[in-house]
């Protein structure tokens, strides 16, 4: 499994039709998503048009490379071109971010619990 981070820009006169669309996203959308392995996937706008996706995928390339494929995702990227920053399909404008931080990763590799669920040393001292 692989998290993926990336970014693109939406316009920011747009930002309230994004939401919009992305409030009801097609059924058949949902499905090639899934069915393509996109798992977990979110994503997050900031004010300034600044869009943040986050997802978990057994093989990203091979995961958009589906998802491209896909009749339903050439509708959907065509009636969100106008909504985004740059011209193109946005989901081709992704710049991907790489990890340097995973709290789980790192509590696992130096043996520390990774749930909050142990008691405090504070509380059993009660």
């Amino acid at each position: 499994m692989t998290r993926v981070c990336f970014v693109s820009h939406v316009h920011p006169d747009h930002l309230d039709e994004y939401r919009r669309r992305h409030a009801a996203v097609w059924p058949d959308m949902l499905e090639a998503l899934r069915d393509t392995g996109w798992r977990d996937y979110h994503l997050f706008l900031s004010p300034d048009g600044l869009l943040v996706g986050v997802l978990e995928t057994d093989d990203y390339a091979a995961a958009q490379a589906a998802m491209a494929a896909t009749e339903v995702n050439a509708r959907w990227q065509a009636q969100m071109a106008d909504l985004f920053v740059d011209d193109g399909s946005p989901d081709e404008g992704f710049v991907l971010l790489d990890e340097v931080f995973h709290l789980e990763g790192q509590l696992a590799a130096a043996g520390l619990p990774t749930t909050a669920s142990h008691t405090s040393s504070e509380e059993q001292h009660r």
